[in-house]
């Protein structure tokens, strides 16, 4: 049968198609003076997808220049051979130094890609304006962890495996399809030659050569390697702003793009921190929680900013504000995927009932 005759075997294929053919380019949109004055961004995607998991990103800052690069060893580039985190750190930079004829740009690296982030900011910080990396797992992995990764690679293979580790991440169903028709595809030699080497511990060299601004993030949901990662961090980078945020997993740029991009916008418009953002707990003994409670970390929020009055306090903040919430109509990425009009799962009237009124004037915000 063919793929016309076969509706579902044709969805498959573009299915596939898209899981590596997403555009590395993005050019600004609006007016020539828009476009002229158009700063970069630069995506560098996670060790688990592709550059197609930056789409509510691509959407939403259509004001800036955006390259979201495939990396070695994945999405179109699945087929190479990895050769190493300074290798593919020097490939960002060529195609940087290629795109964007002047100016710095606005590094963003997810997981393996925040990796890759510092690695770049290291060795080409001439190339940087500011770096935002989150999950990214910089200190040495504990023998449990190696083990589960060990048993990982011997699933790579299995998309029952990926749709399990999508649902974790938080994604919805099209973006489950996406991911597990990628995931099947990388190379069980790859993965491990990148989890051997991030392995003991990736903390590039002369990382303190890059002076700029970086914030570095961590879900507070997600795996306690990526918090144990911030001392280190800090040591190399005294000016690096570390935060976790409430409620969300590894994959959060997927799991809640809406908050992300609010996140990301402050940070690269203005360099300052979203008000739900919290400071991270000084380390406690006995393998203790790393992170503060939403109740804890009131006052710290309160730092973020303390000359906007209109802020809400941060403990209604946090009490009010899901951080899973999303519009599923403002992503475009499922609609593109399934080639179906996106489907209207706003909540009903009874769902929508005005919440309580707040304490005080304006106590309810929106993420941004």
């Amino acid at each position: 049968m063919s793929p016309e005759q076969n509706p579902k075997a044709s969805g498959k294929e573009e299915l596939a198609r898209e899981a590596t053919d997403y555009p590395e380019v993005h050019p600004a949109r609006g007016d020539d003076a828009a476009r002229e004055k158009a700063q970069t961004l630069v995506f560098l995607h996670g060790g688990n997808v592709g550059n197609w998991s930056w789409d509510p990103q691509v959407l939403a800052f259509a004001d800036f220049n955006i390259l979201t690069l495939h990396l070695p060893a994945f999405g179109a580039r699945f087929e190479e051979q990895w050769e190493g985190l300074d290798s593919a750190a020097d490939d960002v930079a060529a195609l940087i130094a290629d795109e964007v004829p002047s100016g710095g740009v606005h590094l963003v690296g997810i997981s393996l890609g925040g990796v890759i982030a510092l690695h770049v900011a290291a060795r080409h910080p001439e190339l940087v304006e500011s770096v935002m990396i989150t999950g990214t797992p910089i200190a040495s992995l504990s023998s449990t962890a190696k083990a589960m990764q060990r048993m990982q690679l011997k699933l790579i293979g299995s998309e029952w495996y990926w749709r399990f580790q999508a649902g974790a991440y938080g994604m919805v169903e099209n973006e489950r399809e996406l991911f597990a028709e990628h995931g099947v595809k990388l190379k069980a030699e790859n993965m491990r030659a990148i989890m051997d080497e991030i392995g003991p511990g990736a903390l590039p060299a002369n990382l303190s050569s890059y002076t700029g601004p970086i914030l570095v993030l961590a879900g507070a949901k997600e795996p306690k390697v990526v918090a144990k990662s911030f001392a280190q961090l800090s040591a190399a980078l005294p000016q690096a702003k570390l935060r976790l945020v409430p409620g969300m997993h590894h994959q959060w740029n997927i799991e809640n793009p809406l908050l992300f991009n609010a996140v990301l916008r402050r940070w690269i418009t203005s360099g300052g921190l979203h008000q739900i953002l919290a400071r991270p707990a000084a380390p406690k003994p006995h393998g203790a929680s790393t992170y503060s409670s939403a109740k804890d970390h009131a006052s710290t929020l309160e730092e973020v900013d303390p000359q906007d009055p209109a802020k809400p306090k941060s403990a209604r903040l946090v009490d009010r504000l899901d951080p899973r919430r999303l519009d599923l109509n403002k992503l475009d990425l499922k609609a593109t995927l399934s080639k179906k009009p996106p489907v209207d799962k706003r909540p009903s009237a009874e769902d929508s009932a005005a919440p309580e009124k707040p304490e005080q004037p304006g106590a309810a915000e929106r993420p941004e």
